[in-house]
């Protein structure tokens, strides 16, 4: 489904930029290939050998963070992608997946005084606040808030401390809305969210993409106007392929196939947690969820900046959207996902 969406989506850009509507949906179909390989890796090695690695994994992730800040390139703005010759990797994808991983093996070997802030607590915060500080300074905040809702879980049902909980909770919500406001382009999406009208630069470049994207969905009606017959995609709608394909599946098969995807995704939410139910240890447990939620929570957060019921921001939507490092990396996490539910007994 992914290739058709993305060569639909981008077609139009890609006879601008490269001379050739293939260009892009070359890439993606190449990309998705690759990630079925590492599906089928991922699902054959013992879920267990993972736990071994994850500290190993976890500093990787966080040196590439700090790699891409020095000598990162810089795309939109934003400072996310390291070349690796003739590899483009974006480390936040990496990261994401590596503290899912170490949280798993943390709160499996701290699970009997995990309702200590100090030796149980105190290490998952230090670890989810350097991941996503890193994250947020490229800057990548809308990552870095999901990933650190995703900590937040994990740790929840890692059976934390509820007041601790709710004390970080408190503290993050502040932190992270100072943050939130101190650039002009975050300020003006929470105005544009909330309907406040401003000559703003920022304010409109928000404003045009939630409002092309609304037409998308307006356009496609309940049984959309076909495969290919985006209007919005015609370089109207900017991230057609990426951050913004949901609605452009939305046009192209209506409120029928903007259903059917989020069907899919509960399937997925919905297996996720119970093979997390049956994991044989807990380890299994908490990597399954940690895995679920963070498939889960990125295609609700897109889908959700898509249909205008959260303020704008640049989330692709996982397994779908154009990519090669997160369709990789979700690839080999359903992967792990399987390998999980192969040890079940049940």
């Amino acid at each position: 489904m992914s290739i058709a969406f993305v060569y639909s989506a981008s077609a139009s850009i890609a006879e601008a930029r490269f001379g050739s509507p293939d260009k892009l949906f070359a890439s993606h179909t190449l990309r998705v290939l690759f990630g079925f390989i590492f599906l089928f890796i991922f699902m054959k090695v013992d879920y267990h050998f993972w736990s071994k690695y994850s500290k190993i994994i976890i500093f990787i992730s966080v040196i590439s963070l700090l790699l891409v800040l020095v000598m990162g390139t810089t795309i939109n703005g934003a400072n996310r992608w390291l070349y690796i010759g003739p590899i483009n990797f974006q480390p936040s994808e990496l990261a994401k997946f590596a503290l899912v991983l170490h949280f798993a093996y943390l709160l499996t070997e701290r699970q009997e005084f995990i309702k200590d802030f100090k030796y149980g607590l105190l290490p998952l915060l230090v670890w989810s606040f350097i991941i996503t500080a890193l994250i947020a300074v490229q800057p990548n905040f809308s990552s870095a808030v999901v990933i650190y809702l995703i900590a937040a879980v994990m740790m929840f049902i890692g059976n934390a401390n509820l007041k601790h909980l709710f004390f970080i909770g408190l503290t993050s919500v502040v932190g992270l809305g100072v943050y939130a406001l101190s650039a002009p382009y975050r300020l003006a999406r929470l105005q544009n969210y909330i309907g406040l009208v401003s000559d703003n630069h920022y304010v409109s470049k928000s404003a045009f993409q939630a409002h092309q994207a609304v037409i998308a969905f307006g356009n496609g009606g309940v049984f959309g106007m076909g495969p290919g017959q985006s209007r919005q995609s015609l370089l109207y709608l900017p991230e057609a392929y990426g951050d913004f394909i949901f609605s452009i599946i939305g046009e192209e098969y209506g409120f029928i196939g903007t259903s059917f995807v989020i069907i899919i995704f509960a399937i997925i939410a919905y297996r996720g947690i119970k093979i997390a139910r049956q994991a044989p240890d807990l380890f299994g447990y908490f990597l399954a969820f940690g895995i679920t939620v963070t498939i889960t929570l990125y295609a609700f957060v897109s889908a959700g900046v898509n249909t205008g019921l959260l303020p704008t921001t640049g989330l692709p939507l996982p397994l779908i959207s154009y990519g090669g490092t997160a369709i990789i990396f979700y690839c080999a996490a359903i992967g792990m996902l399987l390998n999980i539910s192969a040890h079940s007994s049940n």
